[in-house]
């Protein structure tokens, strides 16, 4: 029994490990305005909201759309405001990306798949 314990108390850890690098990578990616590297953790599609342009997205597309905001807003900071749930397979990460010129509420719903933590939709509002 306590090996079956064990077992689970190591695998909840291990998901949150993977939660909290894969947030931590898109933290320090934000700052360095490295929108590939946070359509990396993106899903193979992803639905993407920047300043109230919708649609699901190619991660090339993606990577694109990132870089024309990056582009026009140049980063001063960006940090996670909150990291929590939705539901047990959807954490949800919000923060606040700011520019010279004005703040933005960014967004991101992930998902679970398989070992991997992905993002499913990233908006910036």
């Amino acid at each position: 029994m306590s090996f079956i314990l064990s077992l689970i108390a190591s695998f909840v850890l291990s998901i949150h490990s993977v939660m909290d690098a894969s947030f931590v990578a898109v933290e320090q990616a934000f700052n360095r305005e490295d929108a590939a590297k946070i359509v990396s953790y993106g899903k193979d599609k992803l639905l993407l909201q920047i300043q109230g342009k919708e649609g699901v997205y190619a991660q090339s597309q993606a990577t694109q759309l990132l870089k024309d905001f990056f582009n026009r807003n140049p980063v001063s900071s960006f940090r996670f405001t909150f990291k929590g749930k939705e539901s047990d397979d959807a954490p949800l990460t919000t923060g606040t990306y700011t520019s010279k010129e004005e703040s933005f509420r960014v967004i991101i719903k992930w998902k679970h798949i398989g070992s991997d933590l992905k993002i499913e939709s990233l908006s910036v509002e």
